[in-house]
């Protein structure tokens, strides 16, 4: 099955709520609004799942500062945070990612307030919030938080290796919404699966908007495609990996635990 393109999606979706015939998503003001539907639809889906194929690898937008050595941006498009490693080495032409773990604000607070500030090891660092934080310069980054959801901080720096945290030695795992593109060309970024759910689900918010009319077909279409997709299996090794909680590895490793969202309707 082809994924069909935005012009392709927009035809079906006027011919379904008897609009006109168009060459072009931009032919009438219609397609256009169509159009945009679809790209709020496909927004919508985005944002209410992690989907496994928008997960990529990415870096922070900027190195660390001498005020904030520690503090990060991501771009905007990242959804949610999976995992970071960091290149620890002290060696130069050799690398060593570690694993940089997430502590709640309040505990990540609790670890660096153990710090003593009189240290020289310990440099005081003053959150754009105007909080001071205690940050260790003499090891690599242990653990990350954020404060805010924005901004990413981390406990410590190595400051016989760098002066500040380097963009370029993160390997962040993360969601990512994947762009989109108003032309007749373009392909929304879901598997191919996904499509009947995207096309129901954005008839029938067309035939509201524009036809001030419910699609009762479209709407019971759309909630069928809906209930399908969240009994979908991940492709790749059969799903999120899940707390061990004590159980033999070697026993997960060879019946991975799927992600309940994914758990079929009995």
């Amino acid at each position: 099955m082809d994924k069909p393109t935005l012009l392709e999606i927009t035809q079906d979706i006027l011919n379904d709520i008897s609009g006109d015939e168009v060459t072009s998503i931009n032919d009438t003001v219609e397609s256009n609004q169509v159009a945009v539907i679809v790209k709020a639809t496909w927004f919508n889906m985005m944002t209410n799942r992690d989907w496994p194929h928008t997960k990529k690898l990415t870096q922070p937008l900027s190195n660390g500062t001498a005020p904030l050595p520690t503090h990060f941006l991501l771009d905007d498009s990242v959804k949610k945070l999976v995992s970071m490693q960091y290149d620890k080495s002290k060696t130069s032409g050799k690398l060593q990612y570690d694993d940089v773990k997430y502590l709640y604000p309040d505990d990540f607070l609790r670890w660096t307030n153990n710090r003593n500030t009189l240290d020289e090891n310990v440099v005081v660092v003053t959150d754009p919030s105007g909080v001071t934080l205690n940050i260790a310069k003499n090891f690599s980054p242990t653990y990350w938080t954020s404060f805010d959801d924005v901004q990413i901080v981390l406990d410590s720096y190595d400051s016989s290796v760098e002066p500040f945290l380097m963009k370029a030695k993160f390997q962040i795992y993360a969601y990512i919404i994947p762009d989109w593109t108003m032309s007749d060309v373009f392909v929304p970024p879901l598997p191919v699966e996904a499509f009947p759910s995207l096309i129901e689900e954005a008839k029938s918010r067309c035939a509201l908007a524009l036809r001030q009319q419910a699609d009762q077909k479209a709407e019971q279409e759309s909630q069928r495609q809906r209930r399908f997709m969240a009994r979908q299996d991940w492709k790749m090794h059969g799903g999120i990996r899940m707390p061990n909680y004590g159980r033999n590895p070697r026993h997960l490793e060879t019946f991975p635990r799927r992600d309940p969202t994914f758990r079929r309707d009995n």
